[in-house]
């Protein structure tokens, strides 16, 4: 594994597990999970960034997702958008709100800036629950379908190609990102905010940028599920979504792109394994949760990585 330090070989190792996996696709329904998987993991790439090379923690990002997919509702429904522009409209208005949250509450470390993330988290739900007049309150509303070019996009099977070239598009500029001078100065700061302002990084502004574009990457995320599920409901924007989030990157491997497709695959294929138990379901879940933080406790990525170069060298 060790080619997949690279950006190259990070990039060829998600082209192929797209390209190989539908042809073990029995059924429609493995396109709708996988899908699933590549939504979720952009909107972790996204989030792995602000934690994982930033080292900044992120409780209420679910906000940012809810918020872009929302815009893709409203927008045509109240106020005569096209579907495309209502998307770019949600990942602009949750850029702004990163861009005005941020400058205060970046300022705060530790669990303090955890918990000024969560209330902001909570705020964007309390408001997709409360104004029902613009988002149909806790019962959500419908999405309308996307049309490209006069072609209506539906089905399981063309969304898994579109929202997999979304995740490689989205993973292509973060591991660009990651290489530029803005990722080595995240990586800098995520070791020590100190060191890195003796070093001469403008760290407050270095925080906000990466914030801002997390959210960006969640919005995103969020208006592709909407388009694909054809329903949004507050429960996107919701607490127990942002802890998903948090745990995608952690399982997968803070600071590992790949990591974060792996986390999503993980925690959204798992639930659908282990419906064999039934009523046993959720315990399982968690038990085999802890076992993967007990023994790859980096992350599952970056734990088996090392340990196969360690065995190579």
């Amino acid at each position: 594994m060790a080619f997949l330090k690279g950006k190259y070989g990070v990039l060829l190792a998600i082209a192929i597990i797209v390209l190989i996996l539908p042809v073990a696709f029995p059924s429609n329904y493995y396109f709708r999970i996988a899908t699933l998987v590549w939504i979720s993991a952009l909107a972790v790439i996204g989030l792995n960034l602000l934690m994982g090379y930033a080292g900044q923690v992120s409780l209420g990002h679910a906000g940012f997702f809810g918020m872009g997919a929302y815009a893709v509702a409203v927008g045509p429904t109240h106020l005569g958008i096209p579907p495309v522009a209502s998307a770019l409209l949600g990942a602009a208005s949750a850029g702004l709100l990163a861009f005005v949250v941020g400058r205060p509450i970046l300022k705060l470390r530790g669990h303090y800036l955890a918990v000024a993330t969560l209330g902001m988290g909570i705020l964007v739900a309390m408001v997709l629950n409360n104004e029902a007049q613009w988002t149909g309150g806790p019962d959500g509303m419908p999405v309308s379908r996307l049309v490209l070019f006069g072609f209506k996009v539906k089905g399981p099977v063309m969304w898994y190609w579109i929202t997999a070239g979304f995740l490689f598009v989205g993973a292509w500029l973060a591991l660009n990102l990651v290489d530029s001078p803005l990722g080595r100065a995240l990586r800098a700061l995520h070791d020590s905010e100190t060191a890195a302002r003796v070093g001469g990084i403008d760290v407050a502004r270095h925080k906000l940028i990466v914030f801002v574009i997390s959210a960006v990457y969640a919005a995103v995320a969020g208006s592709l599920l909407a388009f694909f599920d054809g329903l949004v409901t507050p429960n996107t924007a919701g607490f127990l979504h942002s802890i998903q989030l948090v745990t995608m990157v952690v399982l997968g491997g803070m600071g590992s792109i790949l990591g974060s497709l792996v986390g999503a695959a993980v925690l959204v294929t798992l639930p659908q394994a282990l419906t064999v138990f039934h009523d046993y379901e959720h315990l399982m879940l968690g038990l085999m949760m802890m076992l993967f933080m007990i023994f790859l406790r980096r992350g599952i990525v970056p734990t088996l990585r090392d340990r196969i170069a360690g065995r190579v060298q």
